[in-house]
């Protein structure tokens, strides 16, 4: 039995299915519950390379750290609506993969369940894409839910 559960969100639909999951699981069991976002500065640092001269990169740093925590802010309201306390843990950037960085942060929270949505891409797609669900559920150190968006 779970007591303590990790959910990992984005801004995306799927996501937050996986928080109302998450939400409910903890209320039914007691747990505690961490809605946890990571920054990914990935794209930035890929795609901003020379155009510092054009963008401010500092500012958009500041955005996506600001976004974030909105988005946070908004999940743990959602998960109090549904009768569920929960804090808020803002993953900083690093430049491992958004898996690794949340892999990280659940063991160092000490988390005994992982929820996290998936789209469920296929072939091509998933190539393309990639799928951080999946790659959580290859290197986490604890058990993984998966919620799907349809």
């Amino acid at each position: 039995m779970s007591k303590r559960i990790f959910v990992a969100i984005d801004d995306s639909p799927t996501s937050q299915k996986a928080l109302d999951e998450a939400a409910r699981i903890a209320g039914a069991l007691g747990a505690s519950l961490c809605i946890a976002t990571a920054i990914d500065e990935g794209p930035l640092v890929q795609h901003g390379m020379g155009l510092g001269s054009y963008i401010d990169v500092d500012q958009i740093k500041s955005e996506m750290r600001q976004a974030a925590n909105a988005l946070l802010q908004q999940a743990v309201a959602r998960a109090a609506a549904a009768g569920c306390q929960a804090e808020q843990l803002l993953i900083e950037p690093s430049p491992r993969r958004i898996a690794e960085m949340i892999s990280d942060a659940a063991s160092q929270w000490q988390a005994d369940l992982i929820v996290v949505g998936t789209h469920g891409r296929r072939g091509v797609e998933r190539m393309l894409v990639g799928s951080v669900a999946e790659n959580l559920v290859r290197i986490a150190t604890t058990s993984v839910m998966l919620v799907r968006e349809k």
